[in-house]
């Protein structure tokens, strides 16, 4: 169960962080979810943000994607009452918000997508891209969406 493999990873998920801006956070077409952008915020407060590496070290921008990651999950969570019903996650797509000569955007993403083998195991293997950017909202460090399938 996704639950005690959360537990065991010491990983419990926040309420999840409101909007940003005029959208909604899931769309379900058939049995893909898709998540809307998640940044690095923590009860309510941006943890991480600035750019990677002169503001933040690729260390702290990996644990911004991780977060991001719990923040995605506490969305879905939220939204279906359980994470017991993710069949795949499909794919992440990660944002870095990086100096111009900074090239370890895949070292900072890959956080996230241990993190989800870590607690999905084999249905936590996707694809991915992971790309830098000159700036994100609120000045986040990293920004992650996501697709999922669910079973129905």
């Amino acid at each position: 169960m996704i639950e005690e493999r959360m537990k065991e990873l010491e990983i419990s998920l926040p309420t999840p962080p409101k909007p940003a801006g005029s959208y909604i956070p899931i769309v379900t077409s058939g049995n893909l979810v898709f998540v809307s952008g998640q940044i690095p915020m923590e009860s309510g407060q941006m943890k991480y943000q600035g750019k990677v590496p002169d503001v933040q070290s690729i260390q702290n921008a990996q644990n911004a994607s991780k977060l991001c990651i719990i923040n995605a999950l506490s969305q879905l969570n939220a939204h279906f009452g359980t994470l017991e019903n993710i069949e795949k996650i499909v794919r992440i797509s990660g944002f870095v918000n990086s100096e111009e000569s900074f090239s370890e955007h895949p070292k900072v993403i890959n956080a996230a997508s241990e993190l989800l083998v870590d607690i999905f195991g084999e249905k936590g293997k996707h694809s991915r891209i992971a790309v830098g950017v000159s700036s994100l909202p609120l000045n986040a460090t990293v920004e992650i969406d996501m697709i999922v399938e669910i079973s129905q």
